[in-house]
């Protein structure tokens, strides 16, 4: 039966780290979390402590990575950990919620940067809403909306789960020269704005009033949740784990090289916005790194930026689709309602029935969902299964005291404990402040609610198929070997 192969390198690792990280984010959210804070030191503060709590939460889930270095990563260690259901349910919520709609989120954020250059077709708004779906409880949902950038979105995911269908080393020779790129032109980016002379570095004495009815402290992780999405990614890695070459030491050293990088990109790229514009201008803007070329170089920088943005969109898609396939695949492999997707392809040694359900579901996705409501609900259900990881690290600490460990979690336990305290509050500050926008007409849906909804639709779908006799979940704990 084919077999998917270990022929990851390290320098592909650190390029799917690092290119499933920086999408859309820092180009996206600054400005809104500008709003929310009123101060840019407050601004730069949030992005290096969201890395850092980030990486806290990385480092604690390489530890059982290293030690079950399989394809599937989390879908693998969360049955050793918690049993065949929760590893079924993350995998459930992988497909159905987080994976495919981060995948989607991305590629959509590349589709509406394409109206910089060429208007995307959509219907009136009465056209619009001629669709609506109503779920209760939730609230409602629009496919017709924005459909022109929609239609692109799915293009772009179509394209990308082809590539990856192909060739596992086509797909990662893209994402090594799409992430080279990338780290070119931000590097461009940052060098040309605070060298070009043209900004004020008196910007950071500046503030700017903010209309926040949850006080500093509600504020700030707000903008702590803007920026766990610009950070969102660094799990992809995991994913792939049984395809990495020596991914005991290969895995750690990638998620630290990778997160580090970032945390120092993300942190120049906000000096550089905030030196090129004025406190004000910045909060209110709406494409905040163009607007920060433009005042730069002029209008051909707002041109260069928007290429900027959709090639980073676009490697951070691409990084996406070919790792996040491998937790359909692990999925399907541990259950027979699911076997068809746990099937490596017998040519080309990819995940491709993985990659084409996924690539379909995303496109669902798309229809039935807007930017901010597949970010949102993504960012809720994942974070909560990050929290469930790095708790993990103490459990299998308590069971397996002298089980070897190639790589264990720095400044255990600190460092995971943080992690799981500062994740609980963050869910529940979070489905308040979404309820809150919901009640307010901030928001047609409840997003965290929705993608819990969707995520407990898995429950009855695996008794179901345990009740059947079809199910087969994975060897138990004391049986499984490590490799």
């Amino acid at each position: 039966m084919p077999q998917l192969s270990r022929s990851i390198n390290i320098r592909t690792t650190i390029a799917i780290v690092v290119g499933g990280i920086i999408g859309s984010g820092v180009f996206m959210k600054p400005s809104l979390m500008l709003s929310q804070l009123g101060s840019p030191w407050a601004l730069v503060s949030v992005w290096v402590l969201a890395g850092f709590i980030t990486l806290f939460g990385a480092l604690s889930n390489a530890e059982i990575a290293a030690m079950y270095p399989e394809t599937g990563g989390p879908v693998v260690f969360f049955q050793k950990i918690y049993g065949d259901a929760f590893s079924f349910l993350y995998g459930w919520a992988a497909f159905a919620v987080f994976n495919t709609a981060g995948n989607a989120s991305i590629a959509y954020v590349f589709a509406e940067y394409s109206n910089y250059f060429f208007h995307l077709p959509r219907f009136s708004p009465a056209t619009e809403r001629l669709i609506e779906l109503y779920i209760p409880f939730i609230g409602k949902i629009y496919p017709l909306a924005n459909i022109g950038v929609k239609l692109l979105t799915i293009f772009i995911l179509a394209l990308l789960t082809w590539v990856n269908y192909r060739s596992v080393q086509m797909g990662g020779a893209l994402q090594r020269i799409l992430t080279a790129l990338k780290a070119v032109a931000i590097a461009l980016l940052i060098g040309g704005v605070l060298t070009s002379g043209k900004g004020d570095w008196g910007h950071f004495g500046e503030t700017v009033a903010t209309n926040n009815s949850m006080g500093w402290l509600g504020a700030y992780i707000a903008a702590l949740s803007g920026a766990f999405w610009g950070y969102d990614g660094w799990n992809n890695i995991n994913f792939i784990a049984g395809e990495v070459k020596d991914p005991q030491r290969t895995i750690p050293r990638s998620l630290l090289l990778g997160l580090m990088a970032c945390i120092i990109i993300y942190a120049l790229v906000n000096v550089a916005y905030v030196y090129a514009m004025p406190v004000a201008q910045m909060a209110g803007s709406t494409f905040v790194a163009a607007d920060a070329a433009t005042m730069v170089w002029g209008g051909i920088g707002g041109s260069l930026i928007t290429l900027l943005v959709m090639l980073s969109t676009f490697g951070s898609a691409n990084a996406c689709v070919f790792s996040t396939a491998r937790v359909t695949y692990a999925m399907g492999k541990d259950n027979a309602w699911f076997a068809w997707m746990g099937k490596a392809h017998p040519r080309y040694n990819t995940p491709g029935n993985a990659l084409v359900i996924n690539g379909i579901w995303s496109a669902l996705m798309v229809f039935t969902a807007s930017f901010d409501m597949l970010t949102d609900m993504l960012v809720f259900v994942s974070w909560f299964f990050y929290g469930m990881s790095a708790l993990g690290v103490f459990i299998l600490r308590f069971r397996f005291p002298n089980k070897e460990r190639i790589y264990k979690v720095p400044g255990y336990p600190w460092v995971p404990l943080v992690f799981v305290i500062f994740t609980f509050f963050f869910l529940c500050l979070t489905l308040y402040q979404d309820i809150i926008n919901y009640q307010s007409g901030k928001s047609p849906l409840v997003n965290s609610l929705f993608g819990l909804l969707i995520t407990c639709i898995g429950i009855p779908i695996f008794y179901a198929s345990r009740k059947s006799g079809e199910g087969k979940g994975p060897q138990r704990l004391e049986d499984t070997k490590v490799h």
